[in-house]
């Protein structure tokens, strides 16, 4: 940042800026009616603020109230940039573009997206005050990482004018199949401004493979590996971009060491208690979305009943369902079904002393979460489409004790890394009930050996590695490419050559020497 010669600051600007929909702060007010901020819970606030504390960092984003202005102010050694969105700028851009045109085709259309102009140029004037925002308080050279679907503008608008900067960019859904991405009416607007970035980030390889393809296919550029030859109008060369995965995780350290609170364990036997001390407690944690394959887990389950595979007092379904998007339609109509069919259920099978299906719809302090993670035997993450879901990676981590099992959708990013988990596809209801048994009836020696497994892998690829690894990955040079690039080539060829020495001599190799 700049100082003048009496000492007061002048022009802040900072070598290292986050820019993301929602700040890194929640505003509490007190008793006495007094508001301050305070740290907001997540992963990437996790990762994110000892970088943003060592690197003099600032975090750009709107603070969650609409029509209302607030200047900067630092909180816990991160330097907040509040964007203003007025209640117009949150239906257009946020519930409008962003959660009913972006969010339902990057999720393979489980509900149809909706395409409106007027969406659209609300989107782009969003992007383009976040855009400003960040330019304003950008030192030269900064690095910058804006984060997610809602801002997939900000970094070309950000290179046009401060080509200086080092852009990365994270999306933390899918990205989908190009014949899925082409529906979108400003396709080409949307890729042209991912590539504004030197690196754009997925969550799996299948992600980061279908925008290059996307890239090749509408918008003609070279690819070659990761790698993209971005061009200008013209057709002329500008730079290269690189699309690569880099699967975001968990703090699991923090919160393997709340899982062994006596005060969290004691709370876990209460939850327990609670629900009449069943033999079984099967858990599902999911935002209120259609993505999250609510339904189908409630489906599978409540068959399950009807077959008399499980009995209510022997097994019982923990649904948390914690609030979203509650004034858009198509969650309004979510929330009705789910209710429903939760109702219907209990009404059939409920017992004076027992239920069915505990329905929860709040959000909840993450110390309650982690009790439920402990109290549940099995977990069910039946996700139709997911970038990551990290309930899954939390669960696991929660178990300490090496007990409990998981169900985890393959549709879930998750599955890449948690290959001890009962993978399943949610759709396949048939299958989905058989899994749920067989991980209600798995032996504890074979859970222990999974959940250990399991353990070991998010411990060591945690949310502090994801944003290292990214970062790391988005510092290199064009020269340090190259030499990456001219390495794997040797390896190549060393290993064809190898190949060759090794490979078996037919009788006729040796006449034609």
């Amino acid at each position: 940042m700049s100082h003048s010669v009496d000492g007061t600051t002048r022009n802040e600007t900072y070598d290292f800026v986050v820019v993301a929909n929602r700040l890194p702060v929640d505003r509490v007010v007190n008793d006495a009616g007094e508001s301050s901020w305070k740290r907001a819970p997540g992963g990437l606030v996790t990762a994110l603020a000892p970088v943003m504390e060592a690197a003099d960092g600032a975090w750009v984003g709107w603070h969650g109230a609409p029509d209302e202005e607030v200047e900067p102010f630092e909180n816990n050694g991160i330097s907040i940039v509040p964007v203003p969105l007025s209640e117009s700028d949150v239906n257009l851009y946020y519930e409008g573009f962003s959660n009913s045109t972006l969010w339902p085709l990057y999720h393979d259309v489980i509900v149809a997206p909706r395409f409106h102009r007027a969406w659209w140029d609300r989107y782009k004037k969003i992007n383009q005050r976040f855009a400003d925002a960040t330019a304003a308080v950008a030192a030269e050279g900064a690095t910058v990482w804006v984060q997610d679907y809602q801002l997939q503008l900000v970094p070309k608008l950000l290179k046009d004018v401060r080509p200086d900067l080092k852009i990365g960019f994270f999306n933390h859904i899918p990205f989908p199949s190009v014949d899925l991405f082409a529906q979108l009416p400003w396709r080409k607007r949307v890729l042209e401004g991912l590539l504004g970035a030197d690196l754009i980030g997925f969550q799996r390889p299948s992600d980061a493979s279908n925008f290059l393809r996307a890239v090749r296919r509408i918008l003609g550029f070279t690819v070659r590996g990761q790698q993209i030859h971005v061009q200008d109008a013209q057709g002329n060369p500008l730079r290269i971009a690189r699309a690569e995965a880099h699967p975001i995780s968990i703090d699991s350290a923090s919160i393997s060491r709340m899982a062994k609170d006596p005060k969290v364990q004691a709370r876990a036997k209460e939850i327990r208690r609670g629900l009449g001390n069943p033999d079984v407690v099967v858990l599902g944690v999911d935002r209120l979305d259609y993505t999250k394959g609510i339904r189908h887990r409630l489906k599978a389950f409540g068959e399950l009943i009807d077959d008399g595979r499980l009995e209510v007092g022997g097994a019982a379904l923990v649904q948390v369902a914690s609030p979203s998007r509650e004034r858009v339609g198509e969650y309004m109509k979510l929330r009705d079904e789910i209710e429903l069919t939760v109702g219907r259920i209990n009404g059939e099978h409920d017992t004076v002393s027992h239920t069915a299906i505990r329905y929860l719809h709040h959000s909840y302090p993450f110390e309650e979460m982690v009790a439920l993670y402990l109290a549940a035997d099995v977990m069910l993450v039946t996700a139709l489409r997911d970038g990551m879901n990290l309930v899954a990676k939390e669960y696991v981590a929660a178990h300490v004790d090496n007990k409990g099992a998981l169900v985890l959708s393959e549709f879930a990013g998750a599955a890449d890394q948690l290959k001890h988990a009962f993978q399943v596809n949610p759709h396949d209801i048939d299958d989905l009930k058989d899994t749920i048994v067989a991980a209600i009836a798995l032996p504890e020696a074979e859970a222990s050996r999974r959940m250990r497994i399991m353990r070991r892998q998010i411990a060591t690829n945690d949310v502090a590695r994801w944003s290292r690894k990214f970062l790391e990955s988005l510092a290199k040079t064009d020269d340090e490419l190259s030499l990456d690039a001219r390495n794997r080539a040797d390896e190549e060829r060393a290993g064809h050559a190898a190949a060759d020495l090794i490979r078996p001599r037919k009788p006729d190799d040796a006449d034609n020497e």
